[in-house]
């Protein structure tokens, strides 16, 4: 019995150091900057956008899915961060499959219901940009300077309502 007490206790502490490294290492900036992809996405009012439209403005594009669970957790927190992030010149959009959804009005209904009634939202058809991005799970968030360049990523989830936060990523944006 103390024998199978000391395997727990010592897979336990592994998982919790673990842990602790991953979120740690889910911000990746990146050493030189990357061209955005052309790859085109449609905001909630109908009209398409590339990324580099946003040309001039410092964005964070969060990558995410209606069905996973950590993507609707953190929508209340991203919703803060958005309103906090434009008054610092950050503008947060979501980008979601337009598998996910039949139409406009049940994309505002489902971020009211969850907490961000404010954030800007697009879809991607057929998920392209996310392929272009190379990205395949949900949450992940790509940053995106005034030049159109992505300087970096987060994968997973943050706590974006956390001030802390928005204190990095204003840092960011001032380098």
């Amino acid at each position: 019995m103390l024998r199978i007490f000391k395997i727990v206790t010592l897979l336990v502490a592994f998982m919790a150091t673990s842990t602790a490294f991953a979120k740690k290492s889910a911000v990746n900036i990146f050493e030189i900057s990357r061209d955005v992809p052309k790859t085109e996405i449609m905001h909630q009012s109908g009209k398409t956008y590339q990324l580099s439209d946003f040309k001039g403005e410092f964005v964070v594009a969060v990558f995410w899915t209606k069905t996973c669970g950590p993507c609707i957790k953190e929508l209340k927190d991203l919703n803060t961060f958005a309103q906090s992030g434009l008054k610092e010149g950050i503008r947060l959009i979501l980008i979601s499959p337009e598998k996910d959804w039949t139409s406009t009005l049940e994309q505002k209904r489902f971020l009211k219901k969850y907490g961000a009634p404010d954030v800007e939202f697009y879809t991607d058809h057929k998920g392209k940009l996310a392929a272009d991005f190379g990205i395949f799970t949900t949450p992940h968030t790509v940053l995106i300077d005034e030049e159109s360049q992505e300087i970096g990523r987060i994968r997973g989830t943050a706590k974006w309502g956390d001030k802390r936060i928005l204190d990095y990523i204003k840092n960011l944006k001032k380098n």
